[in-house]
This record gives structure tokens, sequence and C-alpha cells, in this order.
């Protein structure tokens, strides 16, 4: 009897670790549908020193975009142009320029 619960187990193991992929696979489509407009105009929406960016550059940052594409959808939306200033410790301790 301990052998016939043995399989049904791994077999649930087994479909969650399918579902798993499944979605995995579903949210690195999304991204690869976010980053082919992105790449190609977004890019430079959300980063101004990329704007002029080769198609080399933004091949490469394809990967990237595909499973950042989130947050990254986030800021093309809100219309950010530059990235958030850091919060760190060494921020913190040194003086602010005079503006």
């Amino acid at each position: 009897m301990p052998a016939d619960g043995m399989i049904h187990y791994a077999e649930g193991a087994i479909m969650i670790a399918a579902l798993g992929f499944q979605l995995l696979g579903l949210y690195l489509a999304c991204g690869l549908l976010f980053a082919i407009p992105f790449g190609w105009k977004g890019v430079g929406a959300v980063d101004p020193r990329a704007a002029h960016s080769s198609w080399r550059f933004r091949l490469i940052i394809l990967p990237g975009v595909m499973i950042f594409w989130p947050g990254l959808l986030r800021r093309w939306w809100n219309g950010r142009r530059e990235p958030p200033e850091e919060r760190t410790a060494h921020r913190w301790s040194t003086p602010k320029k005079p503006s």
C-alpha cells in the first residue's frame, strides 16, 4: 500500500512542477510581448541616455526586459524618465550638494 501512495504523491508533485513551468512560460511570453515595443520605443522614454542607443544595445537588454517587465511597464506607464535615487547608507552619510 505505501508504494501506491508514493505514486500518487509523485504524480501530484509532477503536476505542481508542470504548472510552475507553465506559469513561468506564460510570464516570459508576456515579457517577450512587452520587450519588443519597449525595446523599440519605451527604452528611450524611460531612460534618456538610452534614447539614441543602437539596435545591438536593445537586443542585449531584451532578456532583462523580459524578466523585469512589470517594473519597467510601471515606469513607462507613469512616464518616469530618470531612475529613482539610491537609498543607501553611503548616500545618507554624505552631505547634500548645494543647489
